[in-house]
């Protein structure tokens, strides 16, 4: 396996002290079916390329920890369970803010280091923005029915508004699956725009349940009608589907995307989410959305990790990074 030299490691030593920039809203377009029914997906290339991703590419000890840094700083910290406490969000909150150990953090030169956002239900919002106040991490919120998105229309539109009164900076929202399996792409957009304009001033990520579309071409083409419509980031999955985030389907969301900045000028977000748990699956992430996209879809506005478990192992590694020597999970809690 070959090192990734310096010069094409992301410039992670600075992790925590990025600019505060945001990538500009997506305004949208008007669908355009014919883009629509031109993108196509070739299976077995798609899967060729994905599996030489992990052999393809190898980092070690400080680039590694530079990368692992990075990672952290895109990690949407997330819990979306049926019994989430005020406390429970509160401890996660604070895991949020310091993701590791402080000596960890300091020893690596990013006392500041922050995760990239916080993702809860609506009836957590308000407990999340509280507990975040001043820090300047966004609070995102899942939203119109998730996971499933089958509750009744006008009541997800409403949970939408209602988030984002909540104060929620950021909206994951679910499409209708069987738009897409039944190929009323109209119907996708129409749904998607109404979608955007009910988050107002809000980001929307628009979560694709890619493993209940059947195939990577309406993968492929369900992303393209998101972007048309308005989304400012495409995400994999809910992580409640029996199949979440793969690298097939990764790569081919990331290549939409760049299809739909060379048309637009517009850059589009991506959320991989649901399987993400250890700090070698999120190199890989990295690594392709550096190969596939540039540096520039390195940064929090432009990429996320949607997990939980993910930066217990992550902050696991830059320990032995630190220390030399690995130690047992459970001592780096997620809250």
């Amino acid at each position: 396996m070959t090192k990734i030299p310096v010069q094409t490691a992301p410039d992670t030593a600075t992790a925590a002290h990025l600019p505060q920039v945001s990538a500009p809203r997506n305004p949208g377009m008007a669908l355009d079916l014919d883009w629509v029914a031109s993108a196509q997906a070739n299976t077995s290339a798609i899967e060729r390329r994905a599996a030489s991703l992990p052999g393809r590419r190898s980092v070690k000890k400080e680039f590694q920890a530079a990368w692992l840094a990075r990672a952290i700083s895109c990690i949407d910290l997330t819990t979306l369970a049926g019994d989430d406490t005020p406390g429970r969000v509160k401890r996660l909150c604070a895991k949020a803010m310091q993701p590791a150990r402080a000596d960890l953090l300091e020893a690596i030169g990013l006392p500041d280091l922050t995760t990239g956002a916080v993702c809860v239900y609506h009836e957590m919002v308000p407990t999340a923005v509280a507990a975040l106040a001043g820090s300047g991490i966004p609070v995102a919120a899942v939203s119109t029915g998730f996971p499933a998105g089958l509750s009744p229309y006008p009541c997800r539109l409403q949970e939408i508004e209602e988030s984002v009164k909540a104060g929620a900076d950021e909206i994951d929202i679910v499409i209708s699956r069987r738009h897409v399996l039944t190929g009323n792409w109209q119907a996708l957009y129409d749904e998607m725009r109404e979608f955007r304009a009910a988050c107002g001033d809000a980001h929307v990520k628009a979560i694709l349940a890619t493993g209940e579309l059947g195939t990577l071409r309406n993968v492929a083409r369900a992303s393209l009608i998101c972007m048309m419509a308005g989304a400012d980031f495409i995400k994999t999955s809910t992580g409640k589907e029996s199949v979440n985030a793969t690298l097939p389907v990764s790569l081919v969301m990331i290549r939409a995307i760049r299809a739909y900045y060379q048309a637009t000028g517009v850059r589009i977000g991506y959320k991989p989410a649901g399987g993400i748990s250890k700090a070698k699956d999120a190199l890989v992430y990295l690594s392709l959305m550096k190969e596939e996209l540039g540096d520039r879809w390195l940064r929090p506005d432009l990429f996320r990790f949607g997990a939980s478990s993910l930066l217990g192992d992550i902050e696991r590694q830059l320990e032995h990074h630190v220390t030399g020597a690995y130690s047992a999970g459970w001592r780096h809690a997620m809250a």
